[in-house]
């Protein structure tokens, strides 16, 4: 079986050194080294006799490397690069949960960003704990979102360069949130996404009501988006790429040909295909075969 490991750093930590490389090498059989970055990402190409899950390879590695802040994702080579990104926003393509800090504006981030937390995690179901958290934001004024845009909310290293290298080789790049369309359409519009979709707050007279329009985009509706896409698209699953962080990004990181749990909650890090928890977003082209020279920032 033919099979690729790719070893990626932060490019604000390059640890991807000879070292490294070495102590990788030492577990594949007969790996040949491709840099993709220096010091930040390499592609080991291995034949595996024994048709080892590359999951098992991918944790082997991972305990090889367990005392470098490296992430190691092992997969087939054919179909690596990808014609769909579907993606969370709020603590994936954004720093961010937009919630909590329209929250800070009526001194309820505490409260508000412990119950987020929670349902990140899936200790609690996200639809009525989207419900709780938008109760208590009524009678906040809708100019504190414009607000929170300019001052609050950063784009996540290596968001707009996956975005736009991903686009610039054909592919179709789209925004799935659990929170609001007063978000993600602006950050859609910063990265140079397709389309996005959320929830949309009931406002009257500049005034948040405190309710969110019904149906709640949540788990199923995250999942829903990627078949449409697939189908829309015309596209085989396995030319899919999803990302996000939390348990309502589950159903859509297990749909897509490769689900990527992006600096992720526990559980689902441990239930999705691949996780980067060193890494930025730059990491995604890394783990699809880029290399630093076809970035297209």
């Amino acid at each position: 079986m033919d099979l690729v490991a790719t070893l990626i750093a932060d490019p604000a930590d390059p640890a991807v050194d000879t070292a490294a490389i070495a102590a990788a090498m030492r577990l594949l059989p007969e790996a040949d080294l491709a840099v993709l970055a220096d010091n930040v990402a390499v592609d080991l190409a291995f034949v595996d006799p024994s048709a080892t899950e590359a999951r098992t390879w991918q944790d082997r590695l991972r305990e090889a490397l367990a005392d470098r802040p490296i992430d190691v994702v092992v997969q087939a080579p054919l179909a690596r690069r990808k014609r769909l990104l579907i993606a969370d926003m709020d603590s994936t393509l954004i720093g961010q949960e937009c919630i909590d800090e329209l929250a800070d504006a009526l001194g309820l981030k505490e409260q508000i960003a412990g119950i987020t937390e929670r349902a990140m995690r899936g200790e609690v179901e996200f639809e009525p704990a989207l419900r709780e958290r938008v109760a208590l934001l009524k009678g906040l004024a809708d100019s504190v979102v414009e607000e929170v845009l300019a001052a609050r909310i950063t784009l996540t290293p290596g968001a707009r360069t996956l975005v736009q290298t991903m686009r610039a080789n054909g592919a179709y790049t789209a925004i799935v949130s659990g929170g609001f369309t007063v978000f993600t359409s602006a950050v859609a519009d910063r990265l140079g996404m397709h389309e996005h979709q959320a929830n949309v707050l009931h406002v009257e007279g500049g005034t948040l009501l405190g309710t969110v329009a019904e149906p709640i985009l949540g788990r199923d509706a995250k999942r829903a988006r990627l078949e449409a896409l697939i189908e829309e698209l015309d596209l085989p699953r396995s030319d899919t790429l999803a990302v996000g962080d939390g348990a309502n990004d589950l159903a859509m990181l297990e749909g897509a040909g490769l689900g990527v749990a992006y600096h992720a909650k526990p559980k689902v890090a441990e239930a999705a295909d691949v996780r980067i928890d060193h890494g930025d977003l730059s990491a995604l082209l890394y783990l699809q075969g880029y290399s630093r020279a076809e970035f297209a920032d």
